[in-house]
Formats: structure tokens, C-alpha cells, sequence
């Protein structure tokens, strides 16, 4: 199941990552993007997309994670009560298998509306030149991000913390967009 649910998460990430590419593409060549002003807290542009391939795969692996622990308390008797390990797991007040129906279902729109929010960053920054909204959907986006990681957190701790560096990292571009505004406005 694991391997599955990591198929699927693993291609919805690439998608938004391969959309979020192709408007940077374009737009990291337009003079207009030549022309702006950046702030000192600006990486290089090399480390751009070392860091972003490291947090998206750490969302595909992460959520598929989270999604097969949620699965898994769907249906006890199908999966077992058994932790990794052979250990019985208690459940959780609440952790009913509907209860962990719809923090799937939840999480599963979650993710979707990150990956979508993340792509879309990448069009407004580059394809509409729009410094301001592009501040906005990055705001947006790091409230998902850190949303994720509460739900992530709720079907385990562990889970929630690995999406930690994800929301740090889009509360920074959140600050260097809303900078690069600042300069350019």
C-alpha cells in the first residue's frame, strides 16, 4: 500500500514541480527578471533547485507516509492493530477508522491544494510578473505548508516534524518575495 500511495504522491509533486520549472524557466530568462532588484538574503540561484527536489521529495515521501498510516487505521482488521515492530498500538482517543477517513480525505485535499498553491507561485512570480500577488500565494502556501504538517503530525508526530523544513522554507520565500516587492514596488 505504501508503495502505491508513494506512486501517486510522488506524481503529484513532480507535476507541480515540473509546471512551478517551466514558468520559472521562462521567466529567469526575461529581462524583466534580469532587471529586478534582490534583497542580500537572496541564495544563488543554484541552490534553488537543490533545495526545492529535497523538499519535494520529502512531501511524495511524507504524505505517503502519513496517508498509508491513515489507511491503515481505516480498515484495523484488514491491516492489524500492530505498529512496525509487532508492537499493538493503542488507539487514540477519537482514532475511530471514520474519524481516519476523513483526516485522509482532509489531507489529501491538503496536499493538493499545496502542490497547486507551490506551482502556482511560480506563474505569478515569473509568468505575470506580479511581485505582490506572487507574496500572497507564497503567505498562502506557507499556511499550507504548515498545515500539512499539523495534519501530518496528527497520524504522527514524527511524520509532522519531516514537514517541518517544507513550511521553513516556504516562510522564507514568503519574506524574500515580499522583499523583492518591497525593492521593486
Amino acid at each position: 500500500m505504501f508503495w502505491t500511495t508513494l506512486l501517486k504522491t510522488s506524481a503529484q509533486t513532480a507535476a507541480a514541480a515540473a509546471a512551478g520549472t517551466a514558468a520559472t524557466a521562462r521567466g529567469v530568462d526575461s529581462t524583466w527578471y534580469a532587471d529586478l532588484r534582490t534583497p542580500a538574503l537572496q541564495p544563488p540561484p543554484e541552490v534553488f533547485p537543490v533545495v526545492w527536489t529535497a523538499l519535494y521529495a520529502d512531501l511524495a515521501v511524507t504524505s505517503a507516509a502519513v496517508l498509508t498510516e491513515l489507511e491503515r487505521r481505516t480498515c484495523p482488521g484488514r491491516h492489524g492493530l500492530h505498529d512496525r515492530g509487532g508492537v499493538i498500538r493503542r488507539p487514540r482517543p477519537g482514532d475511530t477508522p471514520s474519524a481516519a477517513v476523513r483526516r485522509r480525505r482532509g489531507y489529501r485535499t491538503a496536499l493538493t491544494v499545496n502542490v497547486t498553491l507551490n506551482a502556482g507561485w511560480s506563474w505569478v512570480f515569473f509568468g505575470k510578473q506580479d511581485t505582490a500577488l506572487a507574496t500572497v500565494v507564497a503567505a498562502a502556501l506557507t499556511a499550507s505548508s504548515a498545515d500539512l504538517a499539523r495534519r501530518a503530525g496528527r497520524a504522527r508526530p514524527l511524520l509532522g516534524a519531516a514537514l517541518l523544513p517544507y513550511a521553513g522554507w516556504c516562510g522564507f520565500a514568503t519574506v524574500l518575495s515580499g522583499r523583492i516587492h518591497r525593492l521593486n514596488a
